[in-house]
């Protein structure tokens, strides 16, 4: 499987790429980390690549590792679509005191319009 992994620096996002390194690791996929221009997070992107690099080494695995500008769910929508991924992940979505899934900005964007499936890991 072709994936797509989305992150801005979030400790959500940081957290869903051990997630998606392991998996993708044990299912032998091909994976993409894409780095996001977030301006709610307060990790640079130097320090993010940083730490992509480091996790895929730990793990002994490859992956294609990018930095994209401009928004930001925008962009990994035209990159799965365009590049024939078969599956966003995304780190996100924390839970209100009502029970109810509340949404980044980034990853509502890419649920309502992405062309391929979508994983959202919390």
């Amino acid at each position: 499987m072709k994936v797509l992994l989305g992150i801005g620096g979030s400790d959500d996002s940081l957290h869903a790429l051990t997630q998606t390194v392991k998996r993708a690791k044990a299912a032998n996929d091909d994976l993409t980390v894409i780095i996001l221009d977030n301006p709610e997070s307060e990790r640079g992107a130097e320090e993010i690549e940083a730490r992509v690099k480091d996790e895929l080494q730990d793990a002994d695995f490859a992956a294609g590792v990018r930095r994209v500008t401009g928004d930001p769910g925008s962009q990994l929508v035209d990159i799965a679509e365009s590049e024939g991924f078969d599956r966003i992940v995304l780190g996100g979505g924390q839970r209100s005191p009502m029970g109810k899934i509340q949404l980044g900005h980034i990853s509502e964007f890419v649920l309502l319009n992405s062309p391929v499936s979508v994983t959202l890991i919390r």
